[in-house]
């Protein structure tokens, strides 16, 4: 009783009204009168733009594929509606399928099923790796009984197919969440593989926050007559207010130690590029005394569930990690969010900043540019339309000495790190005339 109360204090106002104009109220979805209670208690009215449009497609049992930007409450919009079918159903075991590129976004996926369920009689489980043994067996004792909804990765799930405990010949519903991620995380073979083992009369919805080619012809072959949706493509919401400081690398730990001197920023979260840079920044916090934790594919499952658990409930203020966060974690009230350095994907970069100002809030996102990434943060602003402002570093950051070092070119391993010399040939003799 406690955890599932718990859930629903996490989830409370996912569903928020983010436009000022009226939007459909959810009695006009007619859902079930547990799943509407929930929803009730809950304190949810006014559906957003991707849920008043995927809703009553999924209803109707169309396929669809839904281009929606991250924050947009996407996972509602089809959890609503295949949860309603589900509680309607007669026959219920492994009804629906739900696939997603990363470990954290499957819980949070399951976490959210469980507070919607709260009223109803539906199960979930999620099925990913990184556990122990006796995760892996209670997995399987779980599919073998039958179970509502499964939450996956990819390669857990073809693990459990291929040895045959999984029976997936009576499923309903397949559903591909962030399947841009998937693709570019190289899940394409284990998806197809996946799919082989379906029925071929099925409901497919495909989630992605960009339609890139490799996206449509995945979705080609896989859907059957599909409705399209698109909602705001890679567009930041407009709660969260931009910023960018055109930075030295040596600058940026002093902005950080700048930033977080007082208590202004009660949630953060701060992206790096990479798990090493992740690592020395939980040291600078640390060494400042500043509360913060690494969060990193080094740390064990429980550390990193650990760790979630901890920021979600604000007993942690500031968390560090990669981009891979920027896709796993759903919270509400993170008030500022920094790129230490520009993503490569300008994609990665509305997704990074779509961690705060969700649920129609408001937040700040400030990104760090070095010499180097002018021309990626140039093609962000591309992407988004908007040019975004230039802050003024502080004077004691601004006059700071900058060492500039100078980059060791890679050793060549036949010349040991030596130039080589390039001689010009001399011309060869021209033969006599005779």
């Amino acid at each position: 009783m406690f955890k599932s109360c718990l859930l629903l204090a996490i989830f409370s106002g996912t569903f928020a009204k983010i436009h000022k104009h009226k939007r459909l109220n959810f009695n006009d979805f007619n859902f079930s009168p547990d799943l509407h209670e929930g929803l009730m208690a809950m304190g949810y009215k006014s559906a957003t733009p991707i849920q008043e449009q995927a809703i009553p497609v999924i209803l109707d049992n169309h396929d669809l594929i839904a281009c929606a930007q991250t924050g947009t409450g996407k996972t509602a919009s089809y959890l609503l509606p295949v949860m309603d079918k589900i509680s309607r159903a007669a026959d219920r075991h492994n009804n629906t399928l739900i696939l997603a590129p990363t470990r954290e976004l499957a819980q949070q996926i399951d976490l959210q099923v469980e507070a919607l369920a709260y009223f109803t009689n539906i199960s979930s489980l999620a099925v990913y790796g990184g556990g122990d043994g006796m995760a892996y067996e209670q997995q399987k004792r779980s599919m073998r009984d039958g179970v509502d909804i499964i939450i996956a990765t990819p390669g857990r799930l073809m693990a459990h197919l291929s040895s045959g405990v999984l029976k997936l010949q009576h499923l309903q519903h397949l559903i591909l969440d962030e399947a841009d991620r998937m693709l570019d995380m190289g899940f394409y073979d284990d998806i197809m593989r996946i799919v082989s083992y379906l029925p071929q009369k099925r409901q497919t919805l495909l989630f992605s926050a960009t339609m890139a080619p490799k996206i449509r012809k995945m979705a080609g072959s896989i859907l059957n007559n599909p409705q399209q949706i698109t909602i705001s493509i890679a567009k930041p919401a407009e709660g969260i207010t931009q910023q960018a400081y055109n930075i030295h690398d040596q600058q940026k730990q002093a902005l950080l130690t700048d930033i977080f001197k007082d208590d202004t920023y009660k949630s953060a979260i701060i992206f790096a590029s990479t798990k090493d840079k992740v690592k020395a920044l939980y040291k600078t916090f640390k060494g400042l005394k500043i509360q913060a934790e690494a969060f990193h594919s080094d740390l064990d499952q429980k550390e990193r569930e650990d760790i979630l658990l901890a920021f979600k409930n604000k007993r942690l203020p500031i968390i560090i990690g990669t981009d891979v966060l920027s896709r796993g974690i759903d919270v509400e009230g993170v008030d500022l969010v920094i790129n230490y350095d520009v993503p490569g994907d300008p994609a990665d970069y509305v997704h990074r900043i779509g961690r705060t100002a969700r649920a129609a809030t408001k937040g700040t996102a400030i990104t760090l540019v070095n010499g180097k990434d002018k021309r990626k943060f140039d093609n962000i602003e591309k992407l988004i339309e908007k040019e975004v402002p230039r802050m003024v570093l502080p004077e004691h950051i601004a006059s700071m000495e900058i060492t500039h070092v100078e980059e060791k070119r890679p050793q060549h391993p036949r010349n040991n790190g030596k130039k080589k010399v390039w001689h010009k040939k001399k011309p060869k003799p021209s033969n006599p005339t005779t």
